[in-house]
């Protein structure tokens, strides 16, 4: 279940062309022929795009996933295949390969994959199925695999890194470590927390949200929300809305530091 360190050159031969630029990264009509069961979430990621002004915007979508014991119901139900699929349907308006490097991990890096655009359905059961042990949480090894990632693909476009958890790392210290490190790196955070949006276990996050600028990381690199105990129960447009939220404005603000072009 290795992730393909190398991004897809665009135009290989027999591809079709690219999407004019300013719409989504993936053509509509491409969208529906390979994956049909993604079409209303790519259509609700789109407007969810336009509202928050990143119409026509490119990124490189990561998706990073918890494996600890307490998210086995979550696992059983569903809800991270849903996760993966409105993932992907975003990702297919930023990324024209039409894939989303995905990392499992619980106390390390449980493993890596991908879903496609030509392999999604059932696929995330079956990667949690093939990994066995379900450990404790510690985000930072898995945040140094997204970093190792992009850093070794060549992306030329931002990376926006949807990190679902449902619970605080064991490794305080060292998950702080890396943000605050990663904040030169066109690296965005996205904190995903499922569970009670009162509970303390999310306070790490909240905290991880709120770590101040300059004194911590040269930009504010990371945003949390919760989804609640039933994030099946979120609509589409209301994930991606949330997805979305503190993405614009952390562009502007690695593009005045110097981070993006």
């Amino acid at each position: 279940m290795a992730i393909d360190y190398v991004k897809r050159a665009p135009g290989r031969p027999g591809e079709e062309a690219l999407p004019a630029a300013g719409g989504p990264a993936v053509d509509l009509r491409k969208l529906a022929a390979r994956a049909p069961g993604l079409v209303d979430l790519y259509k609700t990621a789109r407007q969810s795009l336009e509202s928050a002004g990143l119409e026509g915007r490119r990124a490189a979508v990561y998706l990073v996933l918890d494996r600890s014991g307490s998210m086995r119901p979550y696992y059983k139900d569903g809800t991270v295949q849903r996760l993966a699929e409105q993932t992907l349907g975003l990702s297919a308006n930023l990324d024209d390969d039409g894939t989303v490097p995905v990392v499992f991990f619980s106390t390390e890096v449980d493993g890596t994959a991908e879903v496609s655009l030509d392999a999604y359905e059932n696929r995330i059961g079956v990667l949690h199925e093939s990994l066995g042990h379900m450990g404790r949480t510690n985000y930072h090894l898995a945040m140094q695999a997204v970093i190792d990632h992009y850093t070794a693909s060549g992306a030329t476009e931002p990376g926006l890194v949807i990190f679902q958890t449902d619970g605080a790392p064991t490794l305080r210290a060292a998950a702080e470590h890396v943000l605050c490190t990663a904040a030169r790196l066109p690296l965005f955070w996205q904190f995903v927390g499922f569970g009670d949006p009162d509970s303390k276990q999310f306070d790490f996050l909240r905290k991880l949200d709120e770590l101040p600028v300059p004194a911590k990381r040269v930009v504010d690199n990371a945003g949390f929300f919760p989804a609640g105990p039933t994030p099946l129960a979120l609509s589409d447009d209301a994930l991606y809305r949330s997805l979305l939220r503190e993405f614009p404005s952390w562009l502007t603000a690695a593009r005045e530091a110097g981070i993006l072009r």
